[in-house]
This record gives C-alpha cells, sequence and structure tokens, in this order.
C-alpha cells in the first residue's frame, strides 16, 4: 500500500523515439494510483494523437444499474493526465503532470462496457505545448474526453492539464 505524502518512483522512460509499452504503463499507474486497479480498464492504446481507453462498467454501476457519473468523471480526468504523461515520455521528458481544470457533460446513460477517447482540443495543442516547456520550462494544454457506449456518445469532458517545472 502506498505511504501518504511519498511520491511513487517514476517509471523509467522508454528509450528515445519509442513509446511505453501500454500494459506495463496500465501496471505501474495501479501501482502508482491504487485506485485505478478498481476503474475496469481493460486495455489502453494510441491512434495518433487519440489515446484510447476500453473499459468495464461493473466497477462503476450506480444504483440504477448505470454509469456512476463520479466515477466516469475521475475516469476522464485520469485519462487526461495519461495522455499528457504520456506525450511527455514519447518527448524524453520526465516532468509532474497535475490537472488544472476539468468539467463534464453527461449525454446519455453508460449502459454497458465503454471507451473513452482523448485528445487535444486543438489541433495545435501538442506543438504549442512543446513550445511552452522549451521557452518557459511549463506549459499547459487542453485536452477533450468523449465516452462511447457503442455508436452512443454519453459523455464529452474537457480539461486542462498543467506540466510543472522540472526538479
Amino acid at each position: 500500500m502506498r505511504e501518504i505524502g511519498i511520491a511513487h518512483p517514476r517509471l523509467p522512460l522508454p528509450a528515445p523515439g519509442r513509446e511505453d509499452d501500454p500494459a506495463r504503463f496500465l501496471a505501474w499507474l495501479a501501482e502508482a494510483i491504487p485506485m485505478v486497479e478498481h476503474l475496469g480498464i481493460r486495455s489502453m492504446r494510441r491512434e495518433e494523437e487519440q489515446l484510447i481507453w476500453a473499459l468495464d462498467l461493473a466497477p462503476s454501476l450506480n444504483d440504477k444499474g448505470t454509469g456512476f457519473g463520479g466515477a466516469l468523471a475521475a475516469q476522464t480526468a485520469l485519462l487526461g493526465w495519461c495522455w499528457t504523461t504520456l506525450w511527455l515520455r514519447r518527448h524524453s521528458m520526465a516532468r509532474d503532470v497535475v490537472v488544472a481544470e476539468a468539467s463534464q457533460r453527461f449525454l446519455a446513460p453508460v449502459t454497458g462496457d465503454y471507451r473513452l477517447v482523448c485528445l487535444p482540443e486543438n489541433d495545435d495543442g501538442p506543438v504549442a505545448l512543446a513550445e511552452q516547456i522549451a521557452g518557459r520550462g511549463r506549459g499547459r494544454i487542453a485536452l477533450v474526453q468523449k465516452l462511447w457506449c457503442g455508436d452512443t456518445l454519453c459523455l464529452e469532458a474537457r480539461g486542462s492539464y498543467a506540466v510543472l517545472p522540472a526538479g
């Protein structure tokens, strides 16, 4: 069990120009953030600028037998954090990331297993983030997370993720 106030060791960076192994990253994430093992994440993959999770609904059920909004909101925030962290790691940067702002719009009940997709809110977001980090040593990126249950968009979230200065 993790100790309060003690940072979890960082996962070693992948070799320059390489991606993190999704299963290895998720295993590390479950150690670093204990609630992760209870979120029902089945898999993680990246498609261009999108980070995608496949999730089981069962761990996030509410009293009505559909997705619990609080759990779904936490998942969207964490997926954005992962997107930002993995982007940094792809660029050989081991940096701390924090959620600066987050909001959600619940559009339809989540009635079965689902997928969460995270991508930059603006196409130039990753370039702007790289420029901010190079120029100021820190930066921020706006991301969108969409929760799909089959072909139904059930939740759309937005978040601003801050990359803290090194050190």
